[in-house]
């Protein structure tokens, strides 16, 4: 399968808290996905994108960030850890588009201050991720301890990250371009 279009995986961070310390998260990366070749990426933060609170889905829909979703071949979601779950801000954002997402990767990473990683926020988005059309992954990059990762400038402290990142990124890859051919050339007969 030859296709010279590079993939476009955007990575969404998810939480709109000040002092975010998932900020470094998605900016590592983005950073890794921006080392891959025919591979493009931007930082999507769910704090500058509009998010009308007195309707959903279709009656919220920015453009723009539709947009983005239509045009990704596969999406990177960084998770803070919330109370056990995932941010309710960040589902809000994702359920303005459905259509949008249909057979497209989606890879999870998570973030907690304690040593879980985001675990507990992940395991609630899986079905968020099915129900939407997206395609999870087999692996999640998971940032326990968050403090001690990063720096307070951002810089990773723990480069452990790299390879489990890199292994991440390879798994969503491979799995973007195998739904994009078939998005691209099998017909889904219903």
């Amino acid at each position: 399968m030859t296709n010279s279009r590079p993939l476009n995986i955007p990575v969404i961070l998810g939480t709109t808290r000040k002092g975010r310390l998932s900020a470094y998260a998605a900016r590592f990366m983005a950073q890794r996905i921006q080392q891959r070749d025919n591979v493009m990426t931007e930082l999507i933060d769910i704090n500058e994108v509009p998010m009308p609170v007195d309707d959903a889905g279709d009656g919220i829909k920015d453009p723009a960030f539709a947009e983005k979703m239509t045009m990704a071949d596969a999406l990177v979601i960084v998770t803070p850890e919330y109370n056990h779950s995932f941010p309710g801000l960040l589902k809000h954002v994702l359920d303005s588009c459905l259509k949008e997402y249909i057979h497209k990767a989606a890879g999870i990473v998570g973030v907690s201050a304690g040593p879980f990683g985001g675990v507990r926020a992940i395991q609630d988005f899986l079905p968020v991720i099915r129900e939407l059309g997206l395609v999870n992954i087999f692996w999640d990059v998971n940032f326990g301890n968050v403090a001690s990762v990063f720096d307070e400038s951002g810089k990773l402290l723990d480069q452990a990250f790299i390879k489990r990142a890199d292994k991440f990124l390879d798994e969503l890859i491979w799995m973007a371009k195998t739904l994009r051919h078939g998005r691209d050339n099998i017909a889904l007969d219903n």
